[in-house]
């Protein structure tokens, strides 16, 4: 094997690799974890440059292997891929921080650790999928290995949301499986390379085409929290902070809104899809999850229930970006897959900082925690303030593209959805701005305060991080490197609208 074709399966593995040697570590032994855990995400953080370089180069990186009858389990860069695997990549060394200081005194630090690394090199495996059978392969990788973190803390409130977590994935799971197998009995291997393969197809299998593409993105839109495939979401907040921040910006609702993107580009192609007509119905879709998990949130006055409720309405705004059938909203919805894990996982660090200082987790109890913690709730304004769709946050671009790639593509009704999800948003964050910087301190919630700091170094860097990022990436969306000219690359070079 060539070094390009060594790279991808390469870039799995570095951490695959430390969480197997996790599994065996001591309790005891907190530094050779972290090395491990830091190690890991580092190298990680080196090959992703050095791939992203050679993409830019116009260098081809494939890693093929063979598996049973004629499927290959196939790894490879293109600009969709390496915008995924970028995102998770960065995330996942900032969250590697974040985790090993909030889980210091923690038991079963080990294995938590342990499945903490598989879940990255599933969500890495996925990214770089080059076939749906590999798609399928690390998607089903990554439920077996998020339930345990899922169900990290053991207690009865953890073990009753992991079987429902289980109940949704393993079905959404087995029902992606048929549709791909279905699939590919009709029209062969199902590279993503090969975007517009069904073309030849249509005449013939049209009806079919169109029952499989609706299978799959049911599947998909359980992971993606489509309304009414939302309900495991909710209960997943009794995990830990860190996973909370994993499933919510890097992993699990990220991979069902990627895999959304890839059906529809890369197995269907956005020709195909608009003849079978299949885009305007996911649009809809996705416009009542916007509105409905905004809806929701309102009446949570758990923090963590409240940011899942955002993450469902959030999240739906890519499958609105992809069902809107036009280029400027596909860089909408491309560009919100950064963004919105920029600020929910900004968001999910703060709440966890909540948590672990003063033992905070509603609401109601955050009177005057701006003071006490003006680091941790600066934070989370400016996330807060990006979702809302202020600018210059990143939420503003976001909504921004779809807006214009709603009148762009002859669907102005868009509007409407994003200036009621833009209502809410506000409706349900202010009141835990004001709450937290103008209300008076709740002493007895306080009472929790030590040191000069608010709260560790290793939870307090991670927020401000990405809160700048949040920030940056708004106020820099016009340069020649941001994340939003690498989704109009894509959106250009390789869906060709």
């Amino acid at each position: 094997m060539s070094w390009n074709n060594t790279l991808p399966l390469l870039l799995i593995l570095s951490s695959l690799i430390p969480g197997l040697f996790i599994f065996t570590i001591n309790e005891r032994n907190h530094k050779l974890r972290t090395f491990l855990n830091l190690g890991g995400a580092v190298i990680k953080i080196i090959l992703m440059i050095l791939m992203i370089m050679g993409v830019y180069r116009g260098e081809n990186f494939e890693t093929r292997i063979p598996l049973l009858l004629d499927f290959d389990l196939v790894l490879q860069a293109d600009a969709l891929s390496m915008l995924f695997a970028t995102l998770s990549t960065l995330l996942w060394f900032v969250t590697t921080i974040y985790a090993v200081g909030y889980l210091e005194k923690s038991p079963h630090r080990s294995r938590f650790f342990g499945f903490f690394s598989l879940c990255v090199s599933a969500t890495i495996g996925i990214a770089l999928a080059g076939n749906m059978i590999t798609f399928v392969l690390f998607y089903e990788l990554l439920t077996l290995t998020t339930y345990p973190l899922l169900v990290h803390k053991g207690t009865h409130e953890a073990l009753r949301a992991g079987r429902i977590y289980l109940i949704y994935t393993m079905t959404s799971g087995a029902i992606l499986l048929f549709a791909v197998v279905w699939l590919r009995s009709i029209a062969g291997p199902l590279d993503f390379s090969s975007a517009g393969l069904l073309v030849g197809f249509i005449e013939q299998h049209s009806n079919l085409l169109t029952i499989i593409f609706a299978l799959m993105v049911i599947s998909l839109g359980v992971k993606a929290a489509l309304v009414p495939l939302h309900g495991w979401l909710p209960l997943a907040m009794v995990a830990p902070a860190p996973v909370s921040a994993l499933l919510h910006a890097v992993a699990v609702v990220k991979a069902g809104a990627f895999g959304i993107i890839r059906v529809v580009y890369d197995v269907y192609g956005f020709e195909v899809a608009q003849i079978l007509d299949v885009l305007n119905p996911l649009a809809w879709a996705a416009s009542v999850t916007i509105i409905y998990g905004s809806i929701r949130a309102l009446y949570q006055d758990d923090l963590k229930k409240r940011l899942a409720y955002s993450t469902v309405s959030q999240v739906s705004y890519v499958a609105l970006g992809v069902g809107l059938a036009g280029p400027i909203a596909a860089i909408g919805g491309l560009i919100h897959l950064i963004h919105q894990g920029l600020m929910k996982i900004t968001l999910f660090f703060c709440a966890g900082n909540f948590a672990e200082t003063y033992h905070i987790h509603k609401i109601s109890e955050m009177q005057g925690i701006g003071r006490r913690m003006p680091w941790t709730m600066a934070a989370f304004t400016i996330a807060a303030l990006g979702m809302i769709g202020i600018p210059p946050m990143a939420g503003f671009i976001s909504k921004w593209y779809l807006a214009l790639g709603g009148v762009s593509s002859g669907n102005p009704w868009v509007i409407w959805v994003l200036v009621g999800s833009s209502i809410l948003n506000a409706a349900y964050f202010l009141p835990i701005l004001y709450t937290a910087w103008f209300r008076p301190a709740n002493k007895e919630h306080h009472s929790h305060y030590e040191g000069k700091w608010e709260t560790h170094w290793m939870l307090l860097l991670p927020p401000i991080f990405t809160a700048m990022l949040v920030l940056l990436v708004g106020l820099f969306a016009a340069a020649p490197i941001s994340p939003l000219a690498w989704v109009k690359l894509i959106v250009n070079r390789e869906y060709e609208f």
